[in-house]
């Protein structure tokens, strides 16, 4: 759970909306071929087949804004740079315009490359 402070009092938004909020936008980006698995929890889910939507998305908060770490495939070809400036566009308007949070950073790792 994210907690968030403004005038009005304290709002929390579910983590699992966020990740899933993240996944979404960043998949339907053009050049990207998926998200990978990162970390622990993420590797035992990937390696029992379950199916994952969030994986490769890690929230983390500081203060009142929100740190977003992703882990993604793109598709050979394309522009790294030109896909990386999207996704972190595409998810800081996201966030900011439908969650209504803030957004300090947004960390892209292009971690495969596939035909």
């Amino acid at each position: 759970m994210i907690k968030i402070k403004n005038h009005l009092g304290t709002i929390g938004i579910s983590t699992g909306y966020l990740r899933q909020l993240i996944s979404a936008t960043a998949e339907n980006c053009f050049g990207v071929a998926g998200l990978n698995a990162y970390g622990a929890k993420q590797g035992v889910y990937a390696m029992l087949k379950r199916e994952n939507t969030t994986k490769g998305v890690i929230i983390s908060q500081d203060g009142d804004e929100l740190v977003v770490d992703l882990h993604i495939t793109v598709t050979y070809g394309v522009n790294v740079g030109a896909i990386v400036d999207s996704i972190i566009h595409k998810v800081n308007y996201a966030l900011t315009n439908e969650a209504g949070v803030s957004v300090k950073a947004v960390n892209v790792y292009v971690d495969e490359m596939t035909d």
